[in-house]
């Protein structure tokens, strides 16, 4: 856990230990720029200070996410925050992939991605989160909805580990793309790290408004539902299930 607050005893986050995961968390004391390490189980949790008064702005969460995809008309619209090093997202990804894909296709979803950087120093590079990100900006922009699902999927399926000696260039990054079906502007963007720097600050706008939306305690996985975080995203599908019934009644 990162906190720019003060010092806490006890987390309130709904994103409890879970026995069956763990992850590295950081815990950031603000007063003092003490980094301490610390192994954590279950999903990613980073406390933080600023911009966490009031609610999420839809505009900016409408104008930073990597993706919109969905009918405009969708009975329900939601804010996926996640970051490309995180384990936790992975198991998201694996439980509630294909659904949410089933439900954009159905038109009675529209999904806003938000990816976020703050698991860098747990890269190799310490840059992984981020050129993850700029690549699926350059997928975002470049290519159809499908292709953009294929390449989130598979940045999901071939994540590397937290802490390992090495993890994918941008030349590898470019050729998962090529794999999934993208063109070769869009490859030459990930390569390039074009759109690494809009990767970064949509990361930072994201976070902002995440923070707004939980009151300070950015997580990810994070679902938003009208700016609400969504309960038992890790749990299987039954989330998604909930949330469109709501939506039809």
């Amino acid at each position: 856990m990162t906190d720019r607050r003060k010092p806490r005893q006890a987390s309130t986050s709904k994103y409890q230990p879970r026995a069956t995961s763990s992850t590295s968390t950081y815990v950031l004391l603000a007063i003092a720029v003490v980094v301490v390490i610390a192994l954590v189980v279950g999903g990613v949790l980073w406390n933080r200070s600023r911009d966490h008064g009031g609610t999420a702005n839809e505009q900016v969460l409408n104008s930073n996410a990597a993706l919109i995809i969905g009918a405009p008309d969708a009975k329900s619209t939601i804010d996926i925050f996640e970051d490309f090093m995180c384990p936790v997202c992975k198991q998201f990804e694996q439980q509630s992939g294909q659904a949410i894909v089933s439900a954009v296709d159905a038109g009675t979803l529209r999904v806003r991605y938000h990816m976020l950087n703050f698991l860098n120093r747990q890269s190799a590079s310490g840059s992984y989160s981020s050129r993850a990100a700029g690549a699926l900006q350059c997928v975002g922009a470049g290519e159809n909805r499908e292709v953009f699902f294929r390449y989130h999927t598979a940045l999901f399926a071939d994540q590397p580990k937290e802490g390992s000696d090495s993890d994918p260039s941008n030349a590898d990054l470019s050729k998962v793309a090529a794999e999934q079906g993208a063109n070769a502007t869009t490859q030459k963007c990930i390569a390039d790290g074009a759109r690494v720097a809009e990767g970064e600050k949509a990361a930072e706008e994201s976070e902002n408004q995440l923070a707004k939306a939980t009151g300070g305690q950015v997580a990810t996985p994070t679902v938003l539902s009208g700016g609400e975080p969504v309960e038992g995203i890790l749990d299987g599908t039954r989330w998604l299930d909930t949330l469109l019934g709501k939506a039809t009644e």
